[in-house]
């Protein structure tokens, strides 16, 4: 599988930024952040940002960790 870059909008804010490395080919993303996941889905939005057409992922929700 390869890579991609993609844009969070919506939820936290994350220590290094909205845009990170993520598998290609998903339309939903989750993020550990402290005690839980951040859940983030891809409605067919792209962002142009340094000549990249990048897909936006749009928070979703929070879940816990299963203890």
């Amino acid at each position: 599988m390869t890579s991609t870059r993609i844009v969070l909008d919506g939820g936290p804010e994350f220590k290094h930024g909205r845009v990170r490395p993520a598998d290609d080919g998903y339309e939903k993303v989750k993020i550990l952040l402290g005690s839980g996941y951040e859940h983030f889905v891809h409605n067919g939005e792209f962002l142009e940002l340094d000549g990249e057409n990048l897909p936006v992922f749009q928070w979703s929700e929070r879940t816990k960790i299963a203890e």
